[in-house]
């Protein structure tokens, strides 16, 4: 059994795709997946499988159209990988506690992609640079520092041009849950 973190894309988010995490749990258990947990409202999901996360991504996705009529982006990572993740993060703690005095909420987010970009796709994000915001391309991960808010950040519409599936969660969030799984 492989222990996966999985991140469902702009879901409950304004008032738009709302999906109740018990009927989502419900449905995971429905697919035989194993110690199924959510957290919060975004969908954010913990659950063990033997399936590979390519197989397991596809039928989640296709199960959640079926169910609740709505496609929704579903992002896969096993817990090592997110731990990896946690721990591969390019920002010092100077550079976040630097960002954080300035910023408007959240300054530390993660850019979770579906598959790792092309060459000409991290040609096209690293030729643009953007005042108050950084950030650090690692394979299938975007590490985002903002200095002012992710609300107005330019860079977001192209990191939806490199991967319209992708989605992006703050570093609390990466880190919880981390902290459910052990």
């Amino acid at each position: 059994m492989t222990s996966y973190i999985g991140f469902l894309r702009g879901i409950n988010v304004g008032g738009k795709n709302k999906i109740k995490m018990a009927d989502l749990r419900a449905m995971l258990e429905e697919m035989n997946l194993r110690d199924v947990k959510t957290y919060i409202q975004s969908g954010n999901l913990l659950f063990e499988s033997g399936q590979t996360e390519k197989d397991l991504s596809q039928q989640i996705e296709e199960r959640i159209k079926r169910t609740f009529d709505l496609t929704v982006p579903v992002i896969l990572r096993t817990v090592e990988e997110v731990e990896e993740i946690r721990d591969g993060c390019p920002f010092s703690k100077e550079q976040v506690s630097k960002a954080e005095a300035s910023s408007i909420g959240e300054s530390l987010y993660v850019s979770l992609l579906s598959e790792y970009p092309s060459n000409g796709a991290i040609e096209m994000l690293t030729s643009c640079s953007f005042e108050k915001e950084e950030y650090h391309i690692n394979g299938r991960e975007i590490y985002l520092l903002f200095h002012d808010s992710i609300r107005n950040a330019k860079v977001i519409p192209k990191l939806n041009k490199l991967d319209p599936k992708a989605t992006i969660r703050n570093w609390k969030t990466i880190n919880k849950l981390l902290d459910m799984v052990t």
